[in-house]
């Protein structure tokens, strides 16, 4: 059997360390929709998962400091569109704070009344299902309702803090 070490064993590391080991797990970058009351909301987010097949569920991770995730919260649906390659741009203008995200934005409404953004490569429609507390960040469930293969383009990655693409990185 083997022996669990003592936590006083492990090497002591940093936040910028930790930041550092964790950014080379590529990930995909999505932009969370919903909207509320006619607002439409949207987030960038790269920390997102498929969790279970049956019931269909997925998860992503927003900050726990998020000004629009609660607006999604309280939506109590929402949409994952799965960012294309050469859609950079929108992830940062999703990202920013105190514009206007959704200026030049081509988008239709979903089945469940979110925003599915033009040209992404996918899109997953939820209804808020579990959020958990995760230290600084949410864990936040949502069941599939619909979904879709928008185009076939290759997906938007981000790899080691910077954006990229399938072919920028193998």
């Amino acid at each position: 059997m083997d022996v669990v070490p003592d936590i006083a064993d492990e090497r002591p590391f940093d936040a910028a360390q930790f930041r550092s080991v964790v950014g080379s797990f590529c990930s995909g970058v999505t932009v969370v929709t919903a909207c509320l009351a006619g607002e439409l909301i949207g987030m960038t987010c790269q920390s997102f998962f498929s969790l279970s097949l049956d019931p269909p569920l997925v998860a992503f991770s927003p900050s726990a400091a998020s000004k629009s995730y609660p607006k999604i919260r309280q939506a109590g649906r929402f949409a994952v569109n799965i960012l294309s390659a050469n859609q950079e741009d929108l992830a940062r203008q999703m990202a920013r704070s105190g514009i206007d995200r959704w200026n030049d934005v081509e988008h239709r409404p979903g089945l469940s009344g979110a925003p599915v953004i033009r040209g992404v490569a996918a899109v997953i429609e939820c209804d808020f299902q579990a959020e958990h507390p995760a230290g600084d960040h949410l864990l936040v469930v949502g069941r599939v309702r619909a979904l879709s293969q928008e185009s076939t383009a290759d997906p938007l990655v981000f790899f080691r803090s910077a954006f990229g693409t399938l072919a920028s990185i193998s």
